[in-house]
């Protein structure tokens, strides 16, 4: 069995902030977000919702993805956001 390819995926938390992460298996990082066993931010911030999803590949690629992401403006992230492709909700 192939390993799964990396994402970049931006969450936005119930106080509207953004989050940005890295997963090879989205919907679980997700859950795990929600759960309160992700990532420190978004504990507490809880439910998150997936607004963006980007397949990168390998993991180093995908690292730095992230951080590219994570440089960009709060401005510019929700530009990123509104141009992702629409695609049904798991």
């Amino acid at each position: 069995m192939a390993p799964r390819p990396y994402c970049v995926y931006v969450v936005r938390c119930r106080d509207g902030s953004l989050y940005t992460g890295t997963s090879n298996d989205v919907p679980a990082r997700v859950a795990r977000h929600n759960a309160g066993r992700g990532a420190r931010y978004t504990r507490g911030r809880g439910p998150v919702e997936l607004v963006y999803c980007e397949p990168v590949g390998d993991k180093g690629p995908a690292l730095a993805r992230e951080w590219a992401i994570k440089q960009l403006s709060r401005a510019d992230k929700l530009r990123l956001v509104r141009r992702a492709p629409r695609r049904k909700r798991a």
